[in-house]
C-alpha cells in the first residue's frame, strides 16, 4: 500500500489493520512520533491526517492511505508549524521533551484551523498529557501564536 508521508510517498508491507504509528516509527524509521499510551488518550503519538490531528497509536494504515500525513518531522516545512516550534524554544516548553512532538502537531493543527483561537479554543484542542507538567508554557506559547498577551507577574 502508497502512504504519502511528508510529502513523500512510500510503498509500505504492513498489514492494513497494522497501527500508523508502527509503520511511521517501525517501517520507516521516522522516529519523532513516539509511542505513549497506546489508547490514543495521551497525544505522544498524534499527526497530521490532512491537516487534523490523529492519534496513530489507534489509527490503522490502510485508514489513511489515501491522506496526506504529516509526521514532526517535517513541521517546520509549514509556516505555522514552523512558528509554533519557534515559540515553543521561544517559552522553553519542553522539558524532557517527550511529548512535545504531539503538543506540536496539536497547536499546529489548531492555528492551521483558527489562526487567532480563544482561550477555550485553546482549551479543547491542547489536551494531550505531559508527565512534566509543562501545561503552562505551552498555554503560554499557544497564547503567544494567537496574539494574546498576558500581563507579566
Amino acid at each position: 500500500m502508497k502512504l504519502e508521508i511528508n510529502k513523500r510517498v512510500y510503498e509500505v508491507d504492513s498489514e492494513a489493520d497494522t497501527p500508523l504509528l508502527w509503520v511511521i516509527r517501525d517501517e520507516l524509521g521516522l522516529t519523532g512520533t513516539k509511542y505513549g499510551c497506546g489508547l490514543a488518550q495521551c497525544g505522544a503519538c498524534s499527526v497530521l491526517v490532512d491537516g487534523q490531528v490523529v492519534r496513530s497509536c489507534v489509527t490503522p494504515v490502510a485508514a489513511v492511505a489515501n491522506s496526506q500525513i504529516t509526521t514532526i518531522e517535517a513541521i517546520e516545512a509549514d509556516d505555522v508549524g514552523k512558528r509554533v516550534v519557534a515559540k515553543w524554544v521561544e517559552h522553553q516548553v519542553a522539558q524532557c521533551g517527550y511529548c512535545q512532538s504531539g503538543q506540536v502537531m496539536a497547536a499546529t493543527a489548531l492555528l492551521k484551523e483558527k489562526p487567532s483561537p480563544t482561550d477555550s479554543d485553546i482549551a479543547a484542542a491542547m489536551i494531550n498529557l505531559c508527565r512534566c507538567g509543562t501545561y503552562n508554557a505551552i498555554n503560554a506559547a499557544v497564547k503567544d501564536l494567537a496574539g494574546h498577551r498576558e500581563e507579566a507577574l
